[in-house]
């Protein structure tokens, strides 16, 4: 199985290029900066930015790792997924996006997601919203194989690879120690678990599915 993983040199991206090594798959890694990208002799590097992809940068690849991030200039972030949708009219790929944790629901009519609640800290509602724009836009992409991964709420770089985890729906979950946590390890874990699931498409595309360590 051949990956792609976009902005692969950020923490999101490169803990999910250490999970697609231990799956042995092929991987190739798009960065924008070669300089931070000290990934083993095995994977392909790619320099370029995500802006200046074309259709022909992803073709060939049976999964598409978009792990973009940005907390300054929030706009980029609905800018890229279009730009990305633009490029991906007719790739059959699995398309993956590591989202956010901020649009989950807090109850089963979906009305009131996590950062419209009072106590949403408010230096995180603005990549929340800039998250679930994307979301919302990638939700109209009936023609992409898209599966969009929101983390929990707690969302640790430091955090162990403890294996355990639990694939939830879109609502808003606390697990057995009363947290809504995920470690970036365990989330990658997840995500190539998922994105090489031979029922991908039946269970996970054109979905959103969110992650919760157990």
């Amino acid at each position: 199985m051949k990956i792609a993983i976009l902005c692969a040199s950020g923490k999101s991206g490169r803990c999910v290029l250490e999970a697609a090594l231990r799956a042995n798959l092929e991987i190739v890694a798009f960065v924008r900066n070669r300089a931070k990208a000290d990934f083993p002799a095995n994977v392909k590097l790619v320099e370029k930015d995500i802006f200046a992809l074309d259709s022909q940068d992803l073709q060939g690849f049976d999964v598409i790792v978009d792990a973009f991030a940005e907390w300054v200039n929030l706009e980029l972030h609905i800018k890229h997924i279009k730009h990305l949708v633009q490029i991906l009219q007719g790739n059959k790929a699995r398309f993956i996006i590591v989202g956010g944790a901020g649009s989950l629901y807090m109850e089963s009519s979906h009305t009131t997601r996590l950062m419209d609640t009072p106590d949403f800290p408010a230096e995180y509602l603005g990549v929340a919203k800039a998250t679930a724009d994307v979301l919302a836009f990638i939700r109209t992409q009936d023609s992409l194989n898209w599966l969009y991964i929101s983390p929990a709420a707690i969302y640790d770089f430091e955090g162990a690879e403890s294996g355990k985890y639990e694939i939830i729906g879109e609502e808003f979950k606390l697990n057995a120690q009363n947290q809504s946590y995920i470690s970036y390890k365990d989330y990658a874990l997840a995500l190539i678990e998922i994105a090489t699931n031979t029922n991908f498409e039946s269970k996970y595309a054109k979905r959103r599915i969110s992650l919760l360590a157990k």
